[in-house]
C-alpha cells in the first residue's frame, strides 16, 4: 500500500464529493447504449474497436458542467465509467456472437433469442468486472509508476482540464454531427459511393479502393501512422502479391475452396475464397504468438492477482475500498451456476468451469496489456481465438460434437472475449478514479451497471443490424466474428482449407521475425484493403500534426488531443447513423436519390477530401481559441 499512501489523488481520501447519483446513472446508461451500438457497428463493419472513455468524460463534463450547471469532477467520473462499459461490452460480442446467427441462417433455422444474447453478454460482463476486482490493489495502486494505462491516464487529464470550463464537448459534438450528416449523404441518400474500387486490367487479380467513410479515417488517426501503416502493408501484400500470383496461376482451373474457375472470379472472388483463409491463419498466428511472449508477464500477473485475495475490503479509506472479496467470490460462484443450470445458456458443467478459469486468467492478461498499449490496441480476438482452440478442442474430445458442440464453443468464447473487453476498460476506468481520487467499489458498481444494461441493449442491436442486412453481407462483413466461426467449424468437421491458413500462419512467423507487430499486419492481410487506405489517411493526418513544428510542446499536444476528440466523434456519428439506417432497412424506408444525383467514384474521393479538411480546421480552429 505504499504507493496509495505516496500519491496524492486530485480528491482527497477524507473528502466526500457526488459520485453514483440519479444523475450520473441517467446519463451513463444512455451513453452506454448509444457507444455501445455506435461501436457493435463498427466493429462487425472493419473488424476494429475503439476505446469511449474520453468520448464518453467529454459529453459529460459538457452536459454536467454547462447544461446542469453542477460542479463535481467524481459525478463526471462516474459517467463515463458506465458509459464505457457500452463500448467494451459491444467490443467483446460482436467479435464472436454474430457466429450464432450465421449458423441459424444455413440452418434455415430461427436466431438465438435476445434472452440468449442478452444472458451470455451480462454473464461476460458481470464477470469481467468481478475479476478486477482484486487486481486492482495489484496493477493500479502497486504499479501505478510502473503501468501507464493511456486511456485512463488521459481521462483523468481531460476531466481535470474541464475543471476550468467544458469547452472540449463541443469538439467531440462538431465530430459526431459532421459524421453523422456525411454518412447519411453517403449510405442513406447515396449521392456518392460510399466505397471506390478500381480494378487494373493489366495486372489481373489485383485491385485497390477505398471506404470512403469518417470513421474509418477516425480509427486510423486514433491508432496513429505505425499501427495504420502495418494494416496497409497487410492489405498490400493480400492484393497486390498474393491475389494477382492466385490469377496467374490458377488460370481456368476450379480451385478449392472456390466453386468456379479463377479466372472467373475477379479481385472479390479470389479474395472471398482464398485470401480469407490465408488471413484467418495470420490472425491465428498473430494472437498465439504474442499471448506466447506475454507468457512471463501473465504468469506475473496472475500471482499477484491470487495475493489480492487475500485482502477482504482494501483498507479503511475511502479511496481504498472496493467490493469485499466475500461478495465477490459469492457473485462468481451464483454467475458459475447460472451458466450451467439455466437452459437458454448452452454452457456444461465443464464449459462454466472453462470460463471461470480461463475468463480469470485472460482478464488478468487484458488489463496488463492494456496498461501499457491502451484499450484500443487490447488483443482481445487473440484472446478469443486462442480460447476457441482450447474449448472446441475439449468439447470435441469429450463427445460435444455437431451443432450443439460448435454452438457451445462459440458461447465459451463469447463470454470469455467479453470478459477481456470488460475488464480492460474497467482498469482504465480504475486508473482515472485512482488519479481523481474516486471510490473504487462505487465505479465498480457502477461498472456493473453498465455492464448489464449494456448487455440487455446489445441483444437488441445485433438483431436490428442482422435484419437489416444480415452477417457476413458487404455492408457488414463481421471479419472476426467470421473468423470465429471458421476456427470452430475447421476443428469440429476438419474441413478447413488447411492449406491456405497455413501460409497465412507462415506469413505471421516471417513478420513476427522481421520485427514487425503480427496482429496489425494480419488484420491488414484479412480485410479487403478498402478499410486499410481511409485508415492509413487518418494514420498520416496524425503524423503530419505530430512532426509539424510548434511554438511549444503544449501547442502540439493540444493539436493532438484536439484531433483525437474530433475524430471519436467521427467514429460515433457514423457509427449512430448506421444504426439509424438499419432501423430504416428493417422498416422499409428508403431515401436512396442517387437515380436523381450521383457523383460516382470521383465525386466520393471529393467528400472524403472535405471531410479530411474538417479534421485540420477543428484542430487549428480550437488552438486559435485557447
Amino acid at each position: 500500500m505504499n504507493n496509495e499512501k505516496e500519491f496524492k489523488p486530485f480528491v482527497p481520501a477524507d473528502k466526500v464529493m457526488p459520485e453514483l447519483t440519479v444523475t450520473s446513472i441517467i446519463l451513463g446508461v444512455l451513453l452506454a447504449v448509444l457507444f455501445g451500438g455506435a461501436n457493435a457497428y463498427l466493429g462487425l463493419r472493419v473488424g476494429m474497436t475503439v476505446s469511449a472513455s474520453i468520448p464518453a468524460a467529454v459529453i459529460s463534463m459538457g452536459i454536467i458542467r454547462v447544461i446542469l450547471r453542477k460542479d463535481s469532477i467524481l459525478e463526471n467520473n462516474m459517467v463515463q465509467t458506465i458509459g464505457s462499459a457500452g463500448e467494451s461490452l459491444a467490443a467483446g460480442a460482436i467479435f464472436t456472437m454474430p457466429a450464432l446467427f450465421m449458423w441459424a441462417a444455413e440452418a434455415g433455422e430461427a436466431a438465438p433469442s435476445l434472452l440468449e444474447i442478452g444472458m451470455i453478454a451480462l454473464c461476460g460482463g458481470v464477470l469481467g468486472v468481478l475479476f478486477m476486482v482484486p487486481l486492482r490493489t495489484a496493477l493500479i495502486v502497486k504499479e501505478h509508476g510502473t503501468l501507464p494505462y493511456p486511456e485512463g491516464t488521459a481521462c483523468a487529464e481531460v476531466l481535470l482540464a474541464g475543471e476550468s470550463g467544458g469547452s472540449k464537448a463541443t469538439t467531440v459534438f462538431a465530430g459526431l454531427g459532421i459524421a453523422a450528416i456525411y454518412k447519411f449523404i453517403a449510405d442513406g441518400l447515396k449521392i456518392f459511393p460510399s466505397e471506390v474500387d478500381f480494378e487494373f486490367k493489366g495486372y489481373k487479380g489485383s485491385g485497390v479502393g477505398m471506404d470512403v467513410l469518417p470513421a474509418l479515417a477516425g480509427v486510423g488517426y486514433i491508432c496513429g501512422p505505425k499501427i495504420s501503416s502495418y494494416m496497409l502493408a497487410g492489405g498490400t501484400i493480400a492484393w497486390f502479391v498474393i491475389m494477382p500470383l492466385i490469377a496467374m496461376f490458377g488460370g481456368d482451373a476450379v480451385l478449392y475452396p472456390a466453386s468456379a474457375p479463377v479466372s472467373e472470379l475477379g479481385t472479390w472472388g479470389i479474395w472471398g475464397s482464398f485470401i480469407r483463409y490465408i488471413g484467418a491463419g495470420a490472425v491465428l498466428a498473430g494472437g498465439i504468438i504474442s499471448l506466447i511472449k506475454s507468457l512471463p508477464l501473465i504468469v506475473r500477473t496472475f500471482r499477484d492477482a491470487m495475493k489480492g485475495y487475500n485482502i477482504k475490503d482494501g483498507g479503511t479509506l475511502r479511496t481504498q475500498k472496493d467490493i469485499p472479496m466475500n461478495i465477490v467470490i459469492l457473485l462468481i460462484g451464483i454467475l458459475a451456476i447460472v451458466m450451467w443450470l439455466i437452459p437458454v445458456i448452452p454452457v456444461t458443467l465443464l464449459g462454466a468451469i472453462i470460463i471461470i478459469i480461463f475468463g480469470f486468467f485472460f482478464a488478468t492478461v487484458s488489463s496488463r496489456m492494456v496498461g501499457l498499449v491502451g484499450s484500443s490496441n487490447n488483443p482481445v480476438s487473440g484472446m478469443a481465438i486462442a480460447t476457441l482452440l482450447i474449448a472446441t478442442i475439449i468439447l470435441k474430445a469429450t463427445g460435444n460434437i455437431g451443432m450443439p458442440g460448435m454452438v457451445a464453443a462459440i458461447t465459451i468464447g463469447s463470454i470469455i472475449c467479453i470478459i477481456a473487453a470488460i475488464s480492460g476498460d474497467t482498469s482504465q476506468d480504475l486508473k482515472t478514479g485512482y488519479i481523481l481520487g474516486a471510490t473504487p467499489m462505487k465505479q465498480q458498481i457502477g461498472e456493473i451497471i453498465g455492464a448489464v444494461v449494456s448487455a440487455l441493449a446489445i441483444g437488441g442491436v445485433l438483431y436490428l443490424l442482422n435484419a437489416a442486412w444480415g452477417y457476413g453481407s458487404a455492408e457488414l462483413p463481421a471479419p472476426q466474428a467470421t473468423l470465429m466461426k471458421m476456427v470452430v467449424e475447421g476443428i469440429m468437421g476438419s474441413n478447413l482449407p488447411w492449406t491456405l491458413v497455413f501460409c497465412g500462419v507462415g506469413i505471421a512467423i516471417v513478420v513476427e521475425i522481421l520485427g514487425i507487430p503480427v496482429l496489425p499486419f494480419a488484420v491488414g492481410l484479412y480485410l479487403p484493403i478498402h478499410l486499410s487506405t481511409p485508415i492509413m489517411v487518418g494514420g498520416l493526418i496524425r503524423l503530419y500534426v505530430e512532426k509539424k513544428k510548434y511554438g511549444s510542446e503544449n501547442d502540439r499536444r493540444q493539436t493532438v488531443e484536439n484531433g483525437i476528440l474530433y475524430t471519436s466523434g467521427l467514429i460515433a456519428g457514423e457509427g449512430l447513423v448506421g444504426i439509424l439506417l438499419a432501423v430504416f432497412a428493417v422498416v422499409g424506408f428508403n431515401v436512396d436519390i442517387s437515380n436523381m444525383i450521383s457523383l460516382g467514384n470521383i465525386g466520393g474521393l471529393i467528400a472524403f477530401a472535405l471531410l479530411m479538411v474538417t479534421v485540420f480546421y477543428f484542430m487549428k480552429i480550437k488552438n486559435k481559441n485557447k
